[in-house]
């Protein structure tokens, strides 16, 4: 009995360090990326007079609490109306979806299920959409999509135009808001966020590698959707389906820091696991079908080697969380061992000390990954001063929130095979909360500039390195 233990307690120790190697290389990569954010933000593009011309898609499914902000918001854009046209996707709605739509003068595509156990969800409606509106790769040079619940910065058309005139990119994918900060969940997305759009997509973006697509808020040149056959991306993350599909093609995908899209967040703990799992499964399966995809494009030649690095990181971004799963059931494991006799505890004594010695690294790792940049997010990309009294709140919100996002990674592992169950996150905000205090009630950073205009507050993976 001692034999086998000893070998099952040899064997869990190379696990563990096989595992933690590879956390090293995910997490050095990451933090190596993040030195790249702190550049001020300014254009990389030159402004170009109004030109492309945009076909807008907004899926909504029984969204009749929030379908007519985003319809107002798009009617008032900053941009020539003949050069851009928006649709409201109905998907099997059977609440006033449809109606309000109509009320406000958007054009409105109804989509109902043939049959009760029919597929649905956003990526099959796109499908249908691009369909119906045969020769859109004609009258279109670019095709943008927005979630039902966002509003969006009016001169987003105008910079889209803009960036896709001096760069030609297949892609552009806009600064990710978040329109709501209030309590413990959202709070935690808008902190994650907040990192990531500055020291993952923007540090990216700046090293020339492709950026991350967030579901919202970008724009596909419609010639090359069309070459693809329309919208084939049918998984539960049809955005970074997409995403890989580009980059083993040979695409590029570029940020733009300059526009914001503002996405509402869930607020309550369950709403915010369900989603997440969701995205883990989605993001699961499309990591395993397409990873000989993305070592072929490599041998090939069509992605460069950083450009594959990136990308092969991004794609596993979520095995740190159920890496940390197994070696805590493993240590677990070999203390039960040890508490029965079967093992001979060789472990020092714990003092105060040697903990803080051992642990050293890792607390200043977490300060500088969550609270330093998020302060510099703050600082540099919304203009927001921060306050040391509400560290307590961020560090509370954070500790919970990484539990439940944890654990709906390790769920999604499981279930990632179930491409076809979409789940529905329930939207009922209609604006963008008080501009003066960036947290609502637990006041993180007040404003220095709180001109919308002049990008104060404007909203990936989530999915990034802090989410």
């Amino acid at each position: 009995m001692l034999d086998s233990v000893e070998i099952f307690e040899a064997a869990v120790q190379a696990l563990m360090v096989v595992t933690s190697a590879w956390l090293m290389v995910l997490l050095g990569f990451q933090l190596a990326i993040t030195f790249f954010g702190f550049k001020r933000n300014t254009k990389d593009y030159q402004d170009h007079p109004p030109q492309m011309r945009f076909l807008v898609l907004v899926p909504a499914h029984n969204e009749e609490a929030v379908i007519g902000d985003i319809i107002d918001n798009l009617q008032h854009m900053e941009y020539p109306k003949e050069l851009y046209d928006f649709y409201i996707l109905a998907d099997n709605c059977t609440d006033g979806t449809v109606r309000v739509a109509r009320e406000m003068g958007a054009n409105v595509l109804e989509f109902t299920r043939k049959s009760p156990d029919a597929p649905t969800g956003k990526p099959i409606v796109l499908q249908q959409a691009l369909e119906m509106l045969d020769g859109y790769e004609q009258r279109y040079d670019l095709v943008m999509f927005f979630d039902s619940d966002n509003l969006v910065d009016t001169n987003m058309f105008l910079e889209v135009n803009s960036q896709y005139l001096s760069t030609k990119a297949d892609i552009i994918q806009c600064y990710l808001g978040i329109k709501n900060r209030k309590g413990m969940v959202a709070l935690f997305y808008y902190m994650t966020y907040t990192i990531t759009n500055r020291f993952f997509q923007y540090a990216k973006s700046r090293l020339g590698l492709n950026s991350v697509i967030g579901g919202t808020g970008f724009a596909v040149s419609a010639k090359y959707l069309y070459e693809r056959g329309g919208w084939t991306a049918m998984s539960l993350t049809e955005d970074f389906e997409l995403q890989i599909a580009a980059t083993c093609e040979g695409r590029r995908i570029i940020w733009n820091n300059n526009v914001r899209i503002y996405d509402e967040k869930p607020t309550r703990f369950r709403a915010s696991f369900r989603q997440r799992t969701r995205w883990a499964q989605g993001h699961w399966y499309v990591a395993f079908k397409n990873t000989p995809k993305l070592f072929r494009a490599l041998k090939d030649g069509t992605i460069g080697f950083w450009e594959f690095v990136s990308t092969f990181l991004y794609a596993y971004s979520l095995t740190p969380y159920v890496i940390l799963v197994l070696q805590l059931g493993l240590g677990l494991l070999l203390g039960v061992f040890r508490l029965a006799g079967w093992l001979q505890s060789a472990s020092p004594m714990v003092t105060p000390l040697s903990w803080l010695t051992n642990n050293l690294p890792s607390i200043l790792l977490f300060l500088y990954s969550f609270v330093f940049l998020f302060y510099m997010g703050e600082r540099l990309d919304n203009h927001a001063r921060f306050d040391i009294k509400v560290l307590l709140p961020m560090l509370w919100s954070m500790l919970i929130n990484t539990m439940v996002a944890g654990w709906a990674q390790v769920v999604g592992l499981f279930k990632h095979r179930r491409q076809s169950n979409w789940v529905k996150t329930e939207h009922s905000i209609h604006h963008i909360e008080d501009m003066t205090v960036r947290l609502g009630d637990v006041g993180i950073g007040r404003e220095e500039t709180p001109s919308p205009e002049e990008g104060c507050d404007k909203e990936p993976l989530d999915n990034g390195m802090s989410a």
